[in-house]
């Protein structure tokens, strides 16, 4: 079954890191990466995502019709900066290998959630 890992954080920490701590975060993401993938856990490399100050957040206004705003809707502290898809064979497992997320006891929150099938 299909996990998607969403990683949360403060974008405007990592944009406050020096070049060589970004370069020592960044080794370590690969070497996760490179633990995972031939296991084939990993079913999609993912997508790293621009910070919040990037986004449009799009809503039905009164009138039904869309309205378009700037950046998150909401002023969070953790935005969702990047996503995952595994394969697993049950919560526990997406669960137990997003734990070993390099930034999991840094400055991120990993959310695993099973990805809806409609087979």
């Amino acid at each position: 079954m299909k996990y998607a890992m969403l990683i949360c954080g403060d974008d405007r920490e990592w944009a406050a890191l020096s070049p060589a701590d970004e370069q020592d975060v960044m080794k370590q993401v690969y070497a996760w990466f490179e633990r995972w993938q031939p296991t084939g856990k990993i079913a999609d490399g993912g997508a790293e995502l621009q910070p919040r100050d990037t986004a449009k957040t799009v809503r039905a206004g009164a009138n039904g019709e869309p309205v378009i705003t700037d950046g998150p809707y909401l002023e969070l502290k953790e935005v969702i900066g990047a996503i995952v898809m595994l394969e697993c064979d049950d919560i526990d497992e997406a669960a137990r290998i997003a734990a070993t997320w390099p930034l999991a006891a840094g400055m991120s929150a990993l959310e695993v959630r099973p990805v809806m099938s409609h087979e």
